[in-house]
């Protein structure tokens, strides 16, 4: 079974509690007004790797405690994220999963392959990003109406409450920056009027 991928970040700090490694799904069936990552929304972009391999690339990496599906929409490759998913999860690792779907919605779908990948999610944030909700005061969301469901009994709200809004900068050989996490436009806009 193979999964569709736009990006593969193996260390992290700022997609969920904890070091973890950060898999951006392509493909989104969603598409959030403003999203912040519209490239990965086409189906048929992005790389394709087995979720053998993709698994055994997370299990090598000594540092991370678990694993953030993000996207696009994990919910469209729900069979796959769960068969990923189950591997990990045998390891020891956590999954938190960021959709735009409602848990509500997810649980009344009558989907079984939506139901087994909840199944192996122990942090849901859940619903869509919306422009005009926009909200950095929380870690991890983006907009006031999206929710955090602990699904297992892995993480609690004080796993959250220390950490904040971050993003993480990265500047590779080629000189190309690359940013991830949720911070407040604004003060994006600030660090970057630092840099020059």
């Amino acid at each position: 079974m193979h999964l569709n991928i736009y990006k593969f970040l193996p260390i992290t700090e700022v997609e969920g509690p904890g070091k973890r490694a950060c898999i951006w799904v392509q493909g989104c069936s969603i598409r959030c007004k403003n999203c912040a990552l519209p490239q990965t929304w086409p189906k048929d972009k992005g790389q394709k790797i087995s979720v053998e391999e993709l698994a055994e690339n997370i299990l090598n990496i000594d540092e991370i405690e678990g694993v953030t599906f993000t996207g696009g929409e994990p919910f469209d490759q729900a069979k796959a994220l769960f068969e990923l998913g189950l591997i990990l999860k045998r390891d020891g690792h956590s999954i938190t999963t960021f959709t735009g779907y409602k848990l509500e919605d997810i649980m009344n779908s009558g989907d079984n392959s939506w139901k087994n990948f909840l199944s192996v999610i122990d942090l849901l944030i859940d619903s869509p990003y919306i422009y005009e909700k926009a909200d950095y005061s929380r870690p991890l969301a983006g907009s006031s109406n999206q929710r955090y469901h602990f699904l297992s009994n892995r993480y609690n709200e004080k796993d959250l409450s220390s950490k904040s809004q971050r993003i993480e900068i990265r500047i590779q050989k080629n000189g190309k920056i690359s940013l991830n996490g949720q911070v407040d436009p604004i003060n994006l806009k600030k660090i970057f009027n630092g840099l020059v």
